[in-house]
Parts: structure tokens; C-alpha cells; sequence
């Protein structure tokens, strides 16, 4: 049976069997609260259990590496629906220790998409139309920088509601402790 037909039949039974009625919920999140998290497994079930956070609690967005990389890109539109449309009034910004972003190697990366059928002359007309595949692959040195940079482009984004907190922390994905980077309702934040 391949994954996607075990997904498939799991899912058949779950429908069946009514087990959803115990994930139904409003799409406005009760704790009228975002979070820009990371992709990494090990946060799937350990982050909302850290954080005392139930389905219907928030709006989760997640990425590689917890990072909002461009001011209008998809990270940050979702954050702005989350607010404007949503009814999140907080923002808050989770990255991880151990995270994988923080060793990326973009040469590495490529080479992997080469070895995998993605042909050099792809890489090359990518290059020349001004993406810098090199810079779009590269991580993180510093998880903290990385939430820093990100808390900031969302609090200083033209479109962002100033009145709302951003918030920005960083979680132990092998114990679940949280430690608070920005607190988002002190005033000097930038």
C-alpha cells in the first residue's frame, strides 16, 4: 500500500466513524492569536501542547525556519488575513533550537535539486531572470537573529496594524521550554 493509500484509507474511516466532531470549530481563532512557527516535526504536536493551545485556539502559519523572507510574500499576507480578516489581534513568532535553516547549505541544496533531475540550464535561467537561488536557499546562523529579523519586518510592515503585539520566542523541541525574545506589549519595540 503506498502513503498515500493508507492516508486515504485512514481518512475513510475517520469520515465514517464521525471522529472530526471533536476538532469542530469556528475558523476565527478563540485565543484571537497567530503564530509564525516552523515546519520541523518534532513541533507538530509538542508546540500546541507547550503553548496550552487546542484546535479553534489559533491561526498557525508555518514555514522553514519560522521566517518571514519577504515583506510581501505568502508568510506575510496570511499573517496580515490572520489579523485583518481573521480576528487576530496578536502576533507571535515561534522559532526552534536545533533548526535544520540554521544549517542549510544552499550549494548542498542545489546539488541535491541537480542530482534529482532539475537541469543546470533551469538554475541558469532562474540566475539570469534576477533570483538568486544561492541567497533564496541560504539559512540562519542565529535562531534568535532569525525571530528578531522576522518580529521586525512584521511589526514595521506598512500594512500591519501598529496597536498590535508582536511577540517573538524561541521553543526547545525536545522539551517544549519556551524563552522569550520579544515581548510584544512594551512599548519600544521596532
Amino acid at each position: 500500500m503506498t502513503l498515500l493509500q493508507d492516508i486515504l484509507s485512514y481518512n475513510e474511516k475517520f469520515v465514517s466513524e464521525k471522529l472530526y466532531e471533536d476538532y469542530i470549530t469556528t475558523k476565527s481563532p478563540n485565543k484571537k492569536l497567530v503564530i509564525l512557527g516552523c515546519m520541523d516535526t518534532r513541533l507538530v504536536e509538542l508546540l500546541p501542547k507547550a503553548l496550552n493551545i487546542k484546535n479553534g485556539d489559533v491561526k498557525f502559519v508555518k514555514n522553514a525556519g519560522a521566517t518571514v523572507m519577504h515583506p510581501f510574500g505568502s508568510i506575510m499576507r496570511s499573517l496580515l488575513v490572520a489579523v485583518y480578516e481573521l480576528n487576530a489581534d496578536e502576533v507571535m513568532v515561534i522559532g526552534h533550537h536545533d533548526c535544520g535553516m540554521s544549517s542549510i547549505k544552499s550549494d548542498e541544496t542545489l546539488k541535491k535539486m541537480l542530482d534529482r533531475g532539475v537541469s543546470e540550464e533551469t538554475m541558469e535561467t532562474l540566475n539570469y531572470s534576477g533570483i538568486n537561488l544561492e541567497e533564496w536557499l541560504r539559512g540562519f546562523d542565529s535562531v534568535q537573529e532569525n525571530v528578531q529579523n522576522s518580529v521586525s519586518m512584521i511589526k514595521n510592515h506598512p500594512l500591519m496594524d501598529k496597536k498590535v503585539p508582536v511577540h517573538g520566542l524561541v521553543i526547545d523541541p525536545g522539551t517544549g521550554k519556551l524563552d522569550l525574545l520579544i515581548n510584544g506589549y512594551e512599548d519600544d519595540q521596532k
